[in-house]
């Protein structure tokens, strides 16, 4: 029988929670559910009022991946949904607005993904974010010598950077913007990723060219278009261990000498929130917003 719990007030069935989705260090679905309950206070507010789109992965890593951004079939009728106006038409997706919400999704095992702008005001967008993709054989560790340099380069134009790991391979650099126009804000995070690669030209490329790849750091600035997605804060990802998209510290970034120094697996987040709380609170601060200039 399917355990049935009430979060809440809303009841929901949890299913296969002995279930291992990473057979690499024994991750269970119930171990999945409790990082994302245990994690809700600092990770929902990063996701309120964005659409979600979902990775989904039910069946662990190793199994069947597919994304959807389109209401699951089954959805609960409490969970917020809305029409999203998107380039091929306008589609109705789901907002993960409370903890409800959230256990609900992760039920489904899945890597959370949302836009840079939220459901008032779609298409213009209140972050810039930088994902740095290394290509082997660079690692997380050129991740950060160019992210600090994207950080210098982000506040001389008055924009304060806050960082996080993928969760795979690389980092992600994300800042508040004053509501900007996605279009102006990824012609202007283009314009970052030209300098990045005029500046350090054996290390940085900007542009996605598969055989340009090996032994640089890809700035992808793409993913500020109003149509791309990038991993949530805190999400899980999809990988052969429970790696999370977690936000690091300045000091981890500048101290990086190996690529596992910015690893982090659901179990370490508890504590990492205990002892810092949510790094990226300057990202949900209107008063931290930048102006593009």
């Amino acid at each position: 029988m399917t355990p049935i719990t009430e979060v809440e007030g809303r009841r929901l069935a949890l299913s296969n929670l002995g279930k291992v989705l990473y057979p690499a260090t024994g991750f269970t679905k119930g171990e999945v559910l409790h990082y994302y309950a245990t994690t809700a206070e600092v990770l929902l507010p990063h996701l309120r009022d964005r659409p979600v789109s979902f990775l989904r992965y039910p069946d662990g890593p190793d199994g069947q991946v597919f994304f959807t951004k389109n209401v699951p079939p089954g959805t609960p009728d409490w969970v917020t949904t809305a029409e999203v106006p998107r380039v091929e038409g306008p589609a109705r997706m789901v907002f993960v607005q409370d903890l409800p919400s959230l256990m609900w999704a992760a039920n489904l095992v899945t890597e959370l993904h949302t836009p840079q702008w939220v459901i008032a005001d779609p298409g213009v967008a209140d972050r810039i974010v930088f994902d740095l993709d290394p290509g082997a054989p660079a690692s997380v560790v050129d991740c950060c010598e160019v992210a600090l340099w994207l950080r210098e380069r982000l506040a001389a134009d008055g924009i304060r950077a806050c960082a996080k790991t993928s969760g795979s391979e690389g980092l992600h650099l994300l800042a508040a913007v004053r509501p900007t126009p996605s279009d102006r804000v990824s012609e202007y995070a283009k314009e970052l990723a030209v300098e990045a690669e005029r500046a350090m030209p054996r290390l940085v490329l900007h542009r996605m060219t598969r055989s340009l790849r090996p032994g640089k750091v890809f700035v992808d600035w793409s993913q500020n278009a109003a149509r791309k997605t990038t991993a949530a804060p805190y999400t899980l990802r999809a990988r052969s261990e429970p790696t999370v998209s977690a936000p690091v510290t300045w000091s981890e970034v500048e101290e990086c000498g190996a690529p596992d120094q910015l690893t982090f697996r659901a179990p370490d987040l508890a504590p990492r929130v205990q002892d810092y709380g949510d790094l990226l609170s300057p990202l949900l601060d209107a008063e931290d917003a930048g102006a593009l200039p």
